[in-house]
């Protein structure tokens, strides 16, 4: 080995301790591949009871137990995902001997959280002020789900911000087809999830 690839060798060392110090890495394909399976789910749960609803006939009542059945499906999914992410993360973090919380995991959550929690906020505020707009909610969770990988992504891999693109394609495109929000939804966090995951799971952790 002469003197020049030495020297290669020690910046792209010195390159990768920067990347590890700036960047999280830790994230796992297969939270990804789970949080998709697991949106895939809860839409399909929450179809069911969208068309008992309809089923049974609309009124106040049978509307109102609907909103609580969604949110409760809603939740369930959430905390379920959330609990499969940090899993596979903190396998991850261990089969690269890394922290699973640091300056990178701490910037990376506070990035991804801003839009997220402004999101949720919008949501809520919306459904108040206008009780009859549920079919902006599904555009709407793509939108601000999009934007808060977007903004997270300079923290981690690079392919997190072209997800969040796509969810934001989506999200737009979701609300010139209000009344197909559930099919968009579905799509948008379940099977991108889970091709995103298929993919960075063959990149970044299969080959390694």
């Amino acid at each position: 080995m002469n003197k020049q690839d030495e020297q290669l060798n020690a910046l792209n060392d010195i390159r990768k301790m920067m990347d590890r110090s700036s960047r999280f890495i830790s994230l796992s394909g297969l939270s990804g591949v789970f949080a998709g399976l697991t949106a895939l789910v809860g839409a399909y749960l929450a179809d069911g009871e969208i068309k008992k609803y309809l089923k049974t006939g609309v009124n106040e009542y049978s509307s109102t137990s609907l909103e609580f059945d969604l949110i409760k499906i809603g939740v369930v999914v959430l905390i379920v995902a959330l609990t499969g992410g940090v899993v596979f993360t903190y396998r991850q973090s261990k089969r690269k001997n890394l922290p699973i919380w640091d300056k990178s995991a701490k910037n990376l959550l506070i990035n991804l959280f801003i839009p997220l929690i402004v999101g949720g906020l919008f949501i809520i505020s919306l459904l108040l002020v206008h009780p009859n707009t549920y079919g902006l909610i599904a555009p709407s969770c793509l939108v601000f789900y999009g934007l808060a990988l977007v903004n997270a992504s300079k923290y981690t891999y690079t392919d997190i911000r072209f997800l969040g693109l796509c969810e934001i394609v989506l999200g737009l495109a979701a609300m010139f087809n209000i009344g197909y929000g559930l099919y968009f939804w579905a799509f948008g966090f379940g099977a991108l999830h889970i091709l995103y995951g298929a993919v960075m799971y063959l990149k970044y952790e299969r080959s390694k």
